[in-house]
């Protein structure tokens, strides 16, 4: 199948606006590779501090023989997602024993739970774990000791985080390795009843927490399509995972032999063998392209239309919202799983899952099958579904045909002719906002605007009953440089109480909202952000605001004259300064990019970047 006209015209656009720093990029990475085991370049004090403590391995570490797997790791026991990764580690060292080489725990990264966070100070710090992940990581691999790598994480911001850094060590091989997703628990849909029932006062905490309980019951990655199970789509069309990862649950005998599989394979695709797979290779163009088109054919999450922007420019890649918004409108809506539809991912995974996903998107031509997976083959080898023959792993094809058309579709059959995220703009600024979630009947509004500074402060008004009428919620102060642009999820219930009471309600902020929101139209990720002088901070209550997902539109409808002598209003940030670890994260807060930039502090000074065309618009 020939590529589709618009997936073709992207590509080719990202590479000529790239040219300059993808070549720069390449030419680093390829200084950087050895065709002979990395620690052999070490003196002998050096190497000897590298083995020291590697009991059965030494011997080999010692000698410089065979290739040595760098293992990056973000476990903790409090993130359910990552818990199972604890014995990873002491799997990994075996089977890369057995397959003639050896692996060392590099490092390990934080795990911020954005779940435990969620509407707390400590969401100010979420975003920017991203980015101490990902230098995290850099402190991992710079030992020189690593020949492969392998990066054990699920959630949030830590596959980002893992993979910006990785992509400095872009010469290296490097392959992801998840845990899977918890099994299935109290159905998504009911809990979210059952908040929206607390916001109103008509259920208790205890009801309220046994509900939660009942839904986040277990080791694995929530079961709903947030950020979390979205990186794991992203590392499947990426060419990151083995085929058929992301979605097989923890703690079972297929999860541990792919696990055993990915370690393996990275011994087999070093520079010291004849299938060199480096990073920075497999993450091209091409990747990058696939990676939005996933997004958008799967309605997954908005935090990625600021992380797939950040991912890429560790690449060398310049991509903007522009190009995600084109694409989604060439896309088709494939899947219907939580916030978007009650599936949740184990019945996705299912019905058909990536396999068929990825199958159909490449048969239409909306996905590049050419690139250069980390399995050892190309992306329709990644569409294959592991199965366990006896203790064998093997590989097979997807299903022909959905095992249930109310959660998953082909594209000649789509749940919508375009795709999740689209992007908007006016004289607001530009903004990113997901629609597969929200209602036909809820992708416009025209209301006066009703501005609040916090979400608390939303919330308190709400309690004292001093919502009524059609408004559009106006939360600023909320970007990267104001406060780390935290999620507003906590906003969701009530916003969710208005809106079925009849009211029409919407949401405008350059914040950020969690991957797991929906049902209530959101214009989020404003940028420029209003701390910095946005359009935001002009609005005032009462103003006419209008916002079409559909026609791609935020707009205050305010006289030309009259808006254009308006001053911003000052935005009050000593709040956000101190507090809960947020005084260590001034640095990034002073020097982070905007939202459209990736809402990032690691590329301020990359000249390439600002001489693209991609500063703040």
């Amino acid at each position: 199948m020939a590529l589709h006209p618009v997936v073709e015209r992207v590509t080719a656009r990202i590479a000529e606006r790239s040219r300059r720093s993808r070549d720069d990029y390449l030419a680093r990475i390829d200084a950087a590779r050895i065709d002979a085991p990395a620690r052999r370049q070490l003196s002998c004090g050096n190497l000897a501090h590298g083995f020291a403590a590697s009991g059965g391995d030494k011997p080999m570490l010692k000698t410089g023989a065979g290739a040595n797997i760098g293992i990056v790791t973000a476990y903790n026991d409090m993130l359910s997602a990552h818990q199972p990764m604890e014995q990873y580690p002491t799997l990994i060292r075996m089977a890369a024993r057995n397959a003639g080489g050896s692996a060392q725990v590099a490092g390990g990264v934080p795990a911020m739970c954005d779940g435990v966070t969620q509407g707390r100070t400590g969401m100010e710090l979420s975003l920017f774990s991203r980015d101490a992940i990902a230098m995290a990581t850099a402190v991992s691999l710079s030992h020189e000791m690593f020949d492969a790598a392998l990066m054990l994480g699920v959630c949030d911001k830590i596959v980002p985080g893992l993979l910006i850094g990785a992509l400095s060590f872009g010469h290296l091989p490097v392959l992801f390795v998840p845990a899977g997703p918890m099994p299935s628990g109290l159905p998504n849909k009911d809990k979210a009843a059952v908040r929206q029932r607390y916001a109103e006062g008509k259920a208790t905490r205890d009801e309220l927490l046994e509900a939660e309980s009942a839904s986040y019951h277990g080791p694995g990655t929530c079961t709903f399509y947030g950020t979390a199970n979205s990186n794991q789509m992203l590392m499947e069309v990426m060419g990151l995972h083995m085929p058929g990862s992301a979605f097989v649950n923890p703690n079972t005998a297929l999860r541990d032999a792919l696990t055993v599989a990915a370690t393996e394979q990275a011994l087999r695709i070093t520079a010291l063998g004849d299938d060199y797979r480096p990073l920075g290779r497999t993450v091209d163009e091409k990747a990058i392209v696939n990676a939005m088109v996933g997004l958008a054919a799967t309605g997954g999450s908005t935090n990625h239309a600021l992380h797939l922007v950040a991912i890429a420019r560790a690449a060398g890649l310049i991509i903007d919202w522009d190009d995600l918004d084109e694409l989604s409108q060439a896309t088709p809506l494939l899947a219907r799983v939580y916030p978007n539809g009650a599936a949740d991912v184990n019945h996705f995974h299912a019905a058909g899952g990536m396999g068929f996903v990825i199958r159909e998107l490449i048969d239409a031509g909306l996905l590049h099958g050419d690139i250069r997976c980390v399995h050892g083959g190309d992306l329709r080898q990644q569409a294959q579904v592991p199965t366990l023959q006896g203790t064998t792993l093997h590989w097979i094809e997807p299903r022909a045909h959905s095992a249930d058309t109310d959660i998953l579709r082909g594209v000649a059959e789509p749940f919508d002719r375009e795709g999740g995220l689209r992007r908007l703009q006016g004289n607001l600024g530009r903004a990113v906002v997901k629609i597969s979630a929200v209602a036909p009947e809820h992708r416009s509004i025209t209301a006066p605007a009703r501005i609040f500074d916090s979400q608390d402060a939303l919330l308190d008004a709400f309690k004292a009953g001093a919502l009524s009428g059609d408004f559009v919620a106006v939360i600023r102060g909320q970007g990267p440089r104001a406060n780390g642009m935290p999620e507003l999820h906590k906003l969701t219930p009530t916003l969710s109480v208005l809106q079925d009471r009849g009211q029409r309600v919407a949401l405008l902020t350059d914040g950020r909202m969690s991957g797991a929101s929906g049902k209530v139209l959101a214009a989020i990720h404003v940028s420029p952000e209003a701390a910095c002088g946005g359009a935001l901070a002009k609005v005032r209550d009462g103003d006419p605001i209008r916002i079409d997902a559909e026609a791609g539109i935020i707009h205050a409808d305010v006289a030309d004259a009259e808006w254009n002598a308006r001053t911003a209003a000052t935005i009050d940030l000593r709040g956000n300064a101190y507090g809960l670890g947020r005084e260590l994260f001034g640095l990034m807060r002073a020097n982070v990019g905007t939202a459209e930039q990736g809402a990032c502090s690691l590329f301020v000074h990359d000249a390439a970047y600002d001489d693209a065309g991609s500063a703040e618009r």
